[in-house]
């Protein structure tokens, strides 16, 4: 079974300690998801397929994650993690 690896920027990285606590686990299961079972993950709100490799789904109502896996790699990379105002879509 291949485990793929996911990091976040250094933007999200500050974006995350800025998210509620709840959020923040919410976060950590979905990071824990695609880690087990890479980037397409719809069983996860709202999910959906933003370019050729970019995604995103809603961990709750007013809070949304992005993350990309270019050519099929096993690397995700979250680039943000915040509010749906302020996403990057």
């Amino acid at each position: 079974m291949t485990m793929y690896e996911v990091f976040f920027t250094k933007r999200v990285l500050k974006q995350v300690k800025a998210l509620p606590d709840f959020i923040q686990k919410k976060l950590a299961a979905l990071v824990d998801d695609l880690r087990e079972k890479g980037p397409l993950r719809a069983e996860w709100q709202n999910f959906s397929k933003l370019d050729k490799d970019k995604y995103h789904c809603h961990i709750a109502h007013k809070w949304v994650v992005c993350w990309q896996c270019k050519n099929k790699s096993i690397i995700i990379e979250v680039y943000y993690a915040g509010s749906r105002e302020n996403a990057p879509y």
